[in-house]
């Protein structure tokens, strides 16, 4: 009885606090951020788009409906749904998105129907999922909205949450918060987890009475990015000593700007076959312009991506001025930096690790499963101030041995996580 009423309490809290205070704030920003009016604008009419759309479908074949937030998140759903296809090639599959960036990006032969996520209103989620009728509701990760949840159980869709991980520093594990996502979790169906810790991680906010089915199934993530590799890399076999001594600085921010320039610029100073290739996490005209002027005050030439084409081994240091060719660029270097570890947390570690690149981020860095098994393994390390970056960066280029112990760590992290993407659709499946 006490577990219902603190459930019901939650939705009151939920609903008539969070929510309007949550809102508020939304559309006092409206006016001024051009993300919140595309994402509240776009979400008009996608009612009506869902009915039209359903009303040419038979209703007869099983509808999935997958969550992601964005277009990030949506890389490691591709391969679940690929093997989805292949195993009920005539199931109907709508994916929805948070932001804009996902809705806009994604463009995938595999998704029958993509939309926005309804606002997280009682009547608005229900609505959708009365129009929608998953045979089952999928999330990706982390993007897990409470009401939808509970409106799914009222409904009796049974729902899965994939990719799911909760290390020990998550504040959904704060006191107070952590009885509130108890209740949210446990309304979940089934839960897979990453890996064994997150599993251990999980079972401290999930009810000890609990009905969920919950299993470690690994990160999809991982079959993704050895997908990318395979479909824009020509020689995976080629040796990281045949290519140029190249770093890769990958998904930077200002305040990475400030632990490893320095560094950086000394390096290419002091050795004349030594290049590397900046690419911001937001390449804005402002950052682009700001350190294009930095590095030609330093005499380093440097040159625009968007200048250059596909001759990035001829050019010594060059500046990413597009999007989307990150994963690419890793294999057209040595080792890598990848950013965020001083803001937010740590990009994407994993097309370097794909790569055989030695990777260094900062401290940040427990938002990513493949940045702890890098350090475990031997194929990442994490820098906390300047001198630790350099000392980092020029053992891997003094001790030829030690990097290619590292370099193979890092791409064995990639291979050993491979296959998630399999039991993930097994265990939408069966369970």
């Amino acid at each position: 009885m006490l577990r219902l009423e603190m459930k019901l309490f939650w939705l009151t809290v939920y609903n008539f606090i969070v929510l309007p205070i949550l809102f508020t704030f939304v559309f006092l920003l409206y006016p001024f951020k051009s993300k919140i009016r595309r994402a509240l604008n776009e979400r008009l009419g996608m009612v009506n788009q869902v009915r039209d759309f359903f009303s040419h479908v038979d209703r007869a074949r099983l509808v999935y409906w997958f969550h992601c937030a964005s277009h990030g998140e949506y890389e490691q759903v591709r391969p679940v749904l690929r093997g989805l296809k292949e195993v009920e090639s005539d199931c109907t599959v709508v994916v929805s998105f948070f932001s804009p960036s996902g809705f806009a990006n994604v463009n995938d032969d595999y998704i029958d129907q993509k939309i926005y996520l309804p606002l997280d209103f009682p009547w608005s989620v229900s609505k959708m999922l009365r129009l929608v009728r998953p045979h089952k509701l999928i999330f990706a990760e982390y993007d897990v909205w409470p009401n939808l949840v509970w409106s799914a159980e009222r409904l009796k869709i049974h729902t899965t949450l994939f990719s799911a991980r909760l290390h020990g520093k998550s504040s959904k594990l704060w006191p107070v918060i952590n009885n509130f996502y108890s209740h949210v979790y446990s309304s979940l169906a089934s839960v897979y987890t990453i890996s064994e810790k997150d599993l251990i991680q999980l079972r401290r906010l999930l009810q000890k009475k609990n009905r969920n089915i919950v299993r470690v199934l690994g990160s999809p993530r991982y079959d993704r990015v050895k997908d990318l590799a395979e479909e824009s890399v020509s020689d995976l076999s080629k040796s990281i000593l045949d290519r140029p001594l190249r770093f890769v600085a990958g998904s930077v921010w200002p305040e990475d700007d400030q632990l490893i320039l320095d560094s950086i610029l000394e390096i290419v100073r002091a050795k004349p076959e030594f290049g590397f290739t900046w690419v911001p996490h937001e390449p804005n005209d402002k950052y682009i312009s700001k350190t294009f002027e930095l590095f030609s005050k330093a005499d380093l030439a440097p040159k625009l991506y968007s200048q250059i084409g596909n001759g990035v081994q001829s050019v010594r240091v060059i500046i990413m001025d597009q999007v989307g060719y990150l994963s690419q660029l890793y294999w057209q270097g040595r080792f890598a930096y990848v950013g965020g570890g001083f803001t937010t947390g740590i990009h994407n570690v994993m097309e370097p690790a794909m790569a055989r690149l030695p990777t260094i981020f900062g401290p940040k860095y427990h938002n990513s499963h493949a940045a702890e098994e890098l350090l475990e393994n031997g194929g990442g390390f994490t820098v906390n101030t300047k001198n630790e970056f350099n000392d980092a960066v020029h053992r891997l280029l003094d001790d030829q041995l030690f990097f290619l112990k590292s370099s193979t760590a890092a791409t064995d992290v990639i291979h050993k996580n491979i296959g998630s993407a399999t039991r993930v659709v097994r265990g939408i499946l069966r369970d």
